[in-house]
């Protein structure tokens, strides 16, 4: 086997933690000797073994002489646990793969440029692609400094996402809204306006029968402070998260277990760079907005938008429903956003499609 056969096991290995490992990457590690996979392992939590620590105690003395392949950079400070690199050369591996550097300052090519000092052999690139997908948000707060942002709505065939009147339940299918659970377990944080809030009362919490994957932090853009106490999503899942323009009027929320978090008003409405900011300092890689079309289009008009998953009825709801994004026509054709089609299929009666920023988050940095 050559090396990317080898990494798309690690790769394969690193998925299992997708949804566990936050804050920190989802990382896989194969020890190869003599052309057999002598050592496995996955980073399976923040705060637990890394990868690469967990496949080379597999591998015991058969580590000696081998080779490492391993999704990501092994870490060279101490965090919650040691410096992967250290344990690496310990282990007498002589040569390493590495799909992906890591964009950590802490890390940043120095556990790499570690294992070399040691005299060990180090190649990368093989599976970079698939890693930094698998990594995608990670990857966007240590380059940004905010999380990745997917937008996740429910359309009509006409683009529609509510009746005049608001109502919205259900333009979707049961087999989108458990779909919508498996986005949500890859999520840090769910996203909402008060507006949402207020219509529709939603939990967001995740509802999958899976007790190994935390609950997201819940988020609400709340100017005002118009969150009533008795929301059924300060009842369900982890903490909440109040953005708000004067936390200082908290009143019974206070008395909840929610943060009140004041942040400045950028053209009468809530800083949403800084809110992102403050997110990503909370460690959230990946947060999933599910909003209606008000906060959908400001973060969309702010270019702030890496992700669309649109799921999209046979439902007609006409021209007076609302659209999926309010946002102003832009004034030529070569200002519009563009956004590119990454993956379409059904989803029962449905049709579900992921679309994508054009453009890598290393480019917009």
């Amino acid at each position: 086997m050559n090396d990317v056969a080898y990494m798309d096991q690690a790769l394969a290995l690193a998925e299992r933690g997708r949804c566990t490992t936050r804050p920190n990457p989802a990382v896989g590690a194969l020890v190869v000797a003599g052309g057999r996979v002598v050592g496995e392992g996955w980073h399976q939590r923040a705060g637990e073994a890394h990868a690469e620590t967990i496949a080379l105690a597999a591998a015991g003395d058969a580590a000696r002489g081998a080779t490492l392949f391993v999704t990501l950079e092994p870490c060279s400070h101490h965090g919650r646990t040691p410096p992967c690199a250290d344990a690496v050369i310990a282990a007498g591996i002589a040569r390493v793969v590495v799909a992906s550097e890591d964009p950590n300052p802490e890390v940043a090519g120095r556990g790499i440029a570690a294992l070399r000092a040691a005299g060990i052999e180090v190649a990368v690139g093989a599976g970079a692609d698939a890693a930094r997908e698998l990594n995608r948000g990670f990857l966007t707060r240590m380059t940004l400094g905010r999380p990745w942002v997917r937008v996740k709505q429910g359309a009509s065939l006409d683009g529609r996402t509510a009746l005049p009147s608001g109502e919205s339940r259900w333009i979707t299918s049961e087999a989108a809204r458990a779909d919508v659970q498996k986005l949500r377990a890859e999520a840090g944080c769910i996203l909402t306006g008060v507006g949402t809030l207020l219509a529709d009362d939603p939990r967001l919490d995740l509802r999958l029968n899976d007790s190994e994957i935390p609950q997201p932090v819940r988020a609400v853009l709340d100017t005002r402070l118009r969150t009533p106490a008795n929301a059924r999503i300060f009842k369900h899942g982890g903490p909440v998260l109040i953005y708000t323009a004067d936390a200082a009027n908290g009143g019974p929320l206070r008395e909840l277990d929610a943060a009140l978090i004041e942040v400045p008003l950028a053209g009468g409405s809530l800083d949403l760079d800084a809110i992102l900011a403050d997110l990503g300092e909370r460690g959230i890689n990946l947060v999933q907005v599910e909003a209606g079309p008000t906060l959908t289009g400001a973060l969309m008009a702010e270019d702030l938008v890496d992700e669309l998953v649109v799921y999209q009825s046979g439902a007609v709801l006409g021209a007076d429903a609302k659209p999926l994004f309010a946002i102003p026509a832009p004034p030529t054709m070569s200002e519009r956003v563009v956004y590119a089609l990454r993956e379409v299929g059904p989803i029962g009666p449905d049709l579900r499609a992921i679309w994508r920023r054009t453009g890598s988050v290393e480019a917009r940095a």
